[in-house]
């Protein structure tokens, strides 16, 4: 079952291509803190900025990638409702972006966890991990450091 996540905090270094982004578990108010649960996610400078640009509220003149997705999903009736990070394998994550169709089906698209959680950021729409994907990087003293191969495909 997919536990419900939210990104933590980004690390932005400018001198190198890998940053940081952290998931924390979303737990009821009155949990003990000690039983949260985090990982980080290595991903890519143009990922991080985007991110971080939706946070902060920052516009740009021309849409990006993420943008052209936001709208292309839109005009063709459809609405994202979450994000899924489905899978982790050799210390590459996976996701999948949640596209409620204009008919009601709801898809699950292939997508890197970046640009999946940059899309919903500005969208505003939950993120999940599924369960054993949080279990795995919690547990994986190579996710706990936050290094990740540099080629796990998160990486352009």
């Amino acid at each position: 079952m997919p536990v419900r996540m939210e990104l933590s905090r980004i690390l932005i270094r400018e001198l190198t291509e890998m940053q940081l982004i952290e998931l924390r578990e979303v737990v009821p108010e009155g949990t003990d803190s000690s039983d949260i649960r985090s990982f980080p996610i290595v991903i890519g400078l143009p990922e991080a900025t985007a991110i971080e640009r939706r946070l902060k509220g920052i516009q740009i003149k021309r849409p990006q990638t993420h943008d052209l997705l936001a709208s292309v999903i839109g005009n063709m009736g459809g609405e994202l409702v979450s994000i899924t990070i489905n899978d982790l394998s050799d210390h590459t994550f996976f996701a999948t972006l949640d596209v409620k169709a204009a008919d009601g089906q709801v898809l699950h698209i292939d997508s890197r966890p970046s640009d999946a959680i940059a899309l919903g950021v500005s969208e505003g729409v939950p993120i999940y991990v599924e369960e054993h994907v949080l279990e795995a990087a919690s547990r994986d003293p190579e996710m706990e450091s936050g290094s990740e191969d540099p080629a796990d495909g998160d990486e352009e």
